[in-house]
């Protein structure tokens, strides 16, 4: 999709070219230490968030990537609590924002990080926008930013949550568009946000978490539509428009992913919880669309990934079985070398390759 990504803009097609060449170069893609499994269509990219790591694992949960030292580093080696991942050709896009003071045992005073990293396979930051252990909103400055979207002109669209707004940046760290503008008007401020896609119409799609709703946002600020399953919706954590017209959202607060059609109507749903034992409240984080129908889910505090079928099946699991337990599931884990032995509060997962319903990095689909 996004099939207009590249027309009528050469000059910035050149800059980002030339860019990712640099960053090539600096990350050495061509690495012989990185095994020949990295970076393969299929493969499962999971932001494993109290773990401090991205990982990508094959179909069967074996690890085959990774960056980040584990549940006990918080330095700026590792991604702190990291919330979103996504790759951009050999490269990983991701968004660190740290640890909450309470949440974990192994931070009880919390861990601050806010970056948004691009990192190479060897493991080689290369591009960042924001500080590790520093917040704010000035230039080159972030607040909880729980997800990145690598755009087709080379920008990055950027959930600033704490912040309550969407920022575009260019690789020049220069914020170049973002929402919501200066307003007095309530019905146009955003309540912690939790994500933002770059649609086909070039409308933002925004996951206006608090404010319970999805908005359809113009380039000059107007909300056009908004979705909230006919007003069921309790915390939208993420969403995504279909190839249908359908738009996906993650319905964090009622631990379901429900798809709506164009006029906000409930065509599909999945209740995550209703598998015993989960924990009374997963808040699931992430709901993403496959090629092949399936739904892909980040069941956040049930420390687990499932892709479930259309008709509701669960097809393939990432992590432990559940567990029950009390805010955080009973069934935490950590290993360097399958999935299969524990995640810890994963926030994102996507397919490698699958951009189903997501805003590619690059399309040269007309090129």
């Amino acid at each position: 999709m996004i099939k207009r990504a590249l027309k009528g803009s050469c000059a910035s097609f050149l800059i980002g070219l030339a860019a990712i060449s640099v960053f090539a170069l600096a990350g050495d893609v061509l690495a012989a230490d990185v095994s020949r499994a990295f970076n393969q269509p299929g493969h499962i990219l999971i932001a494993d968030q109290f773990n401090n790591r991205v990982i990508e694992a094959d179909a069967k949960g074996n690890i085959v990537w990774s960056f980040g030292l584990g549940p006990n580093d918080f330095s700026a080696k590792s991604i702190i609590g990291v919330n979103d991942a996504q790759r951009v050709g050999r490269f990983t896009l991701m968004a660190g924002t740290g640890t909450p003071a309470g949440v974990i045992p192994q931070a009880p005073n919390g861990a601050a990080d806010n970056r948004v990293i691009l990192v190479s396979p060897k493991g080689k930051i290369v591009w960042q926008y924001g500080q590790f252990g520093q917040s704010g909103s000035g230039p080159d400055l972030l607040n909880t930013p729980v997800q990145c979207t690598w755009l087709p002109n080379f920008h990055v669209l950027i959930t600033d949550q704490a912040n309550n707004r969407i920022i575009e940046v260019n690789l020049r760290k220069e914020i170049v568009w973002q929402y919501p503008v200066t307003t007095t008007n309530p019905a146009d401020l955003l309540n912690n946000p939790n994500s933002a896609e770059l649609l086909d119409n070039g409308h933002i799609l925004i996951s206006d978490e608090n404010n319970n709703r999805a908005l359809e946002v113009t380039r000059d600020h107007q909300i056009v539509k908004t979705f909230t399953a006919g007003g069921t919706v309790s915390i939208v954590a993420f969403s995504s428009r279909l190839e249908n017209g359908d738009t996906l959202l993650t319905d964090s607060g009622n631990a379901r992913a429900v798809e709506v059609d164009a006029n906000d109507n409930i065509v599909w749903q999945y209740d995550i919880n209703t598998n015993p034992p989960s924990v009374a409240a997963p808040l699931p984080t992430r709901a993403v669309r496959l090629r092949n129908g399936d739904t892909l889910i980040s069941d956040q505090f049930n420390n687990r990934v499932i892709r479930v079928s259309p008709d509701k099946q669960i097809v393939a699991s990432y992590g432990l079985p559940l567990a029950g337990g009390g805010a955080i599931g009973n069934n935490v884990g950590y290993d360097l070398e399958t999935t299969q032995k524990g995640l810890y509060s994963p926030y994102d997962a996507k397919v490698v390759g699958d951009y189903t319903g997501l805003t590619p990095p690059i399309d040269f689909e007309d090129d």
